[in-house]
This record gives C-alpha cells, sequence and structure tokens, in this order.
C-alpha cells in the first residue's frame, strides 16, 4: 500500500511539474507578446513624433523666410536652428549643402538653394524661336555637369522640346513607345526632378552617382569600394548624380523686394529714362541720373541688370559698387511677372557655376571669393572684380543674387531615437507669402545622418530599455 501512495504522489508531482512549466511558458509567451507589442506600439509612436516634427520644421521654415529682414536674400546659418533641434520628444535636422569647395565629405546643415542649381525647364512665355535658343544653351550647360552625358543631356531637351528641333536625337519621342510598358514622350516642361527616371538613358550612376541617399555628403556606405552598396570608386571623394545639380523649381519675381512695385525694363531705354530718372534720382541723390543715362541708353541694349553697372563702371567714380546694390532691386530686363533659371552666384556650387558661359575656368575663384566676403546680400556687382568685365558680361544674363524658391531636407526622429522619418519640402516665396509648392518622402533612401548621429540615437535607445 505505501508503494502505490508513493507511485501515486510521483505521478501528480510529475503532473504538477509539468502543469507548472506550461503555464509558465504560456506567461513568458505572453509576456513576449505584450513586450512585442509594447515595443510596436513605442516605434509607432516615434514615428508620429518624427512626422509631427517634420510638419513644425517645414512651418518653422516658412515663418523663417516670412520674416527675413531681406527678401530673397537665402538666411545665414549662422542665425537659425538648423541640427538637433527639438520638439516636444522628438528631434529634427535640415540637411543642407556646403557652398564651400570640398570633395563632399562635410556634413553641413541648413536650406538649400534651388537657384544654387540649373533649371530643367526655360522661360514659358518665350516664342518658338527664343525658346529654341533657350533649349540650346540649355543642353550645352547640362553636357558640362559631371557624369552627364551628351546623350543624356539631348534626351532632356527632347522630353520637354515638341518639335525635336534642339537635341540631335530626333527619333527619341518614338523610342517610349518601344518600352515595355511603352509610354509617350512628355513634350512638356519638367513637374519634379524624378521624371528624369523617365528618361532614355537614365541610369542610377547618373542619376544618384555615388550619393544613394541624396544628402549630399559622402557616407561610409559610398565610399568602401564593392563591399557595400552602392559601387564606388572609394577614392575619399563624393561623386554626385544629376539630382544634386538640377531643379525645376527656379523663377524669381519680376516686382521689387516690397512685392508690389514693378521693375524698370532696361532693354528699352526710351521708355524706362522717365522712371530710371525718378529712381537714381530719389536712390542717390539728384543730378545722378544726367550722368548714368548716357552711358546705359547707348547702343547696342543692355542685356543683363549686371550689365548695367558695367557700363558706368567703365567711366570712373560714375557709380560705385554700393550705390548700384542701392537701384538694382528695381531694375529688370524681362517682362511679365516672373524671371525664370537665374542662377544665384551667392549659393551655387563650382560644378554648377562652370555650366555658365564664360566661368568653366572662373567657378573655383568664384567660389572662394565669395567665401572671404564678410557678408552676403543680393547684389552680385562683386563678381566683376573677380571675373572681370569681359567675362562678367558674358556670364551675366544667366546670374543673380536671389533666392525665391528653397528646399527644406527635414530629417527627423522620435522618442528615443526611434521612427526615423525624412522628408523633402520644396518652399517658394517668389509670390510673396512662402508657401509649399512640392513634398516628397525621401525615408525610403535610408539613414541620412551619419555614423556619429546613429551612435548617439542607438545610446538613447539603450537608456531607454
Amino acid at each position: 500500500m505505501k508503494a502505490t501512495t508513493h507511485s501515486k504522489g510521483g505521478s501528480v508531482l510529475i503532473v504538477v511539474m509539468w502543469a507548472t512549466l506550461g503555464l509558465v511558458s504560456v506567461a513568458m509567451l505572453f509576456g513576449h507578446s505584450m513586450t512585442m507589442a509594447y515595443r510596436g506600439a513605442d516605434n509607432y509612436v516615434a514615428a508620429r513624433q518624427a512626422a509631427q516634427a517634420i510638419e513644425g520644421a517645414a512651418r518653422y521654415v516658412e515663418t523663417l523666410l516670412a520674416d527675413a529682414e531681406t527678401p530673397g536674400l537665402l538666411p545665414d546659418p549662422a542665425e537659425y536652428l538648423s541640427d538637433t533641434i527639438p520638439v516636444g520628444e522628438a528631434t529634427f535636422y535640415l540637411l543642407g549643402r556646403s557652398t564651400e569647395i570640398g570633395d563632399g565629405t562635410t556634413r553641413t546643415f541648413g536650406l538649400v538653394d534651388e537657384s544654387s542649381k540649373i533649371s530643367l525647364n526655360v522661360d514659358p512665355t518665350l516664342d518658338p524661336q527664343a525658346k529654341t535658343q533657350a533649349l540650346t544653351a540649355l543642353a550645352t550647360a547640362l553636357k558640362k555637369l559631371p557624369g552627364v552625358t551628351a546623350e543624356f543631356a539631348d534626351a532632356i531637351i527632347d522630353w520637354q522640346d515638341e518639335g525635336d528641333e534642339v537635341s540631335s536625337n530626333g527619333a527619341e519621342s518614338e523610342t517610349y513607345l518601344r518600352f515595355d510598358p511603352a509610354y509617350a514622350c512628355k513634350n512638356a516642361a519638367f513637374e519634379s526632378i524624378e521624371e528624369l527616371a523617365l528618361l532614355n538613358g537614365a541610369t542610377r550612376d547618373l542619376l544618384y552617382g555615388e550619393d544613394t541617399n541624396l544628402n549630399g555628403v559622402l557616407d561610409e556606405s559610398e565610399n568602401d569600394g564593392n563591399a557595400t552598396e552602392p559601387n564606388d570608386n572609394a577614392d575619399g571623394k563624393l561623386d554626385a548624380g544629376i539630382l544634386e545639380y538640377v531643379t525645376v523649381f527656379n523663377r524669381e519675381s519680376n516686382k521689387q523686394s516690397d512685392g508690389t512695385t514693378e521693375r524698370i525694363n532696361i532693354t528699352n531705354m526710351q521708355q524706362a529714362a522717365r522712371d530710371l530718372t525718378t529712381l537714381i534720382d530719389e536712390k542717390l541723390g539728384s543730378g545722378r541720373a544726367q550722368r548714368i543715362l548716357p552711358l546705359v541708353s547707348a547702343p547696342p541694349a543692355l542685356t543683363s541688370v549686371l550689365e548695367f553697372y558695367l557700363r558706368c563702371k567703365a567711366s570712373p567714380g560714375v557709380l560705385s559698387e554700393d550705390e548700384f546694390g542701392q537701384i538694382a532691386d528695381a531694375l529688370t530686363t524681362k517682362t511679365g511677372d516672373y524671371r525664370y533659371g537665374l542662377i544665384n552666384a551667392n549659393t551655387a556650387s563650382e560644378a554648377v557655376l562652370a555650366c555658365i558661359p564664360g566661368l568653366e575656368d572662373k567657378a573655383p575663384d568664384l567660389v572662394t571669393a565669395r567665401l572671404g566676403r564678410a557678408s552676403q546680400d543680393t547684389n552680385i556687382a562683386w563678381i566683376v572684380e573677380v571675373l572681370g568685365d569681359a567675362t562678367a558680361r558674358q556670364a551675366g544674363p544667366f546670374l543673380t543674387g536671389r533666392s525665391s524658391q528653397v528646399t527644406a531636407d527635414i530629417a527627423a526622429v522620435g522618442r528615443h531615437g526611434r521612427g526615423y522619418r525624412r522628408e523633402k519640402v520644396v518652399i517658394d516665396q517668389s509670390t510673396g507669402t512662402p508657401r509649399i509648392v512640392y513634398r516628397r518622402n525621401l525615408s525610403p533612401l535610408g539613414w541620412a545622418l551619419g555614423s556619429d548621429i546613429r551612435e548617439e540615437l542607438a545610446l538613447l535607445q539603450e537608456e531607454s530599455r
């Protein structure tokens, strides 16, 4: 009887142990599930926080531009927040581009001037003959960009040129119909730079270069040869693709900085003489117009606002650089509401400046001189001393000192450094009040903040566990 009792007791103990083990396993599984659910919820909250931080950053930039002391002047990065900006538990960063001559290894924070790039579109108000000439000039400029082939530059022109008059690929329109799936050549202006991916000859290398996350700086994976994607030459320099250098958002208001007063068209001096006389005498003193007007009215007609200064500069003492800056905002060589495609000499990269007629070899000098200036303004008369009169006259029709559209490349993380999000926002101030005209989600391109910030955020995540 005792043996039977012990046997039953042992069986009960085994059953209890198995039941206990089962309950513990269920509890652990339930606890693990709860932990995963909590982490998922936490990551969701972090992602929502990051998304809202991006919205806040966009509004911040709009306000920054609206409150600018000098309309049209790209805000000085030293005077606004751009790096590690807290918004509640989230943090955002404005990814910028360096205006210095470099190899693409320096991470920069700030706003990006769309007028520092080459516009893929030409002035839509041009007559057919003038448009053909503008497209020809655009094709010539694009072929000077690093990595851009003549064939792809021609494809860019064909995409918007209805009659194929400019490029050498007259049969380009038929090419797209042979694609699978087939689609028609647009034969109209670009609406975004992402359209370049539709063009015949577009490749990832041509569009992105080594900068696969489009953050404008050489990341570790972009400088390790073929070890990780992308394949690169591991030379310690960033070889950017065409997307770094072009834009479709580049138009400047043809009104003065007050937003209401029309500029004076100096290409027709007979009509402009009265308004010019009033302007010059008001800004520079009575009687000054009598010395200036004969110089700028002589044939041939002026081709740029900068040439107005060059004509006066030829006669010493007539008009100083600072005095020209006082009247330049009121001058234009264009009728209509806007001027299109002008490149900002104060912000354009060396690669873009080298595409402007006459600046092929002068672009480094221009960037170096720009960095040495004590302060920036919208007056570009300073380039004359750097380039010389002849080169400045040649480049003048393509240059401006104003910024009318800016890009805020916003990266953000939520609580504990989680929920990474990134969005490109283009803000247009050419109509007066800054407004968002374009948005693109860049999160799928991957991490864009570098290994140092990643490590800092990883520490935050460890501390939160």
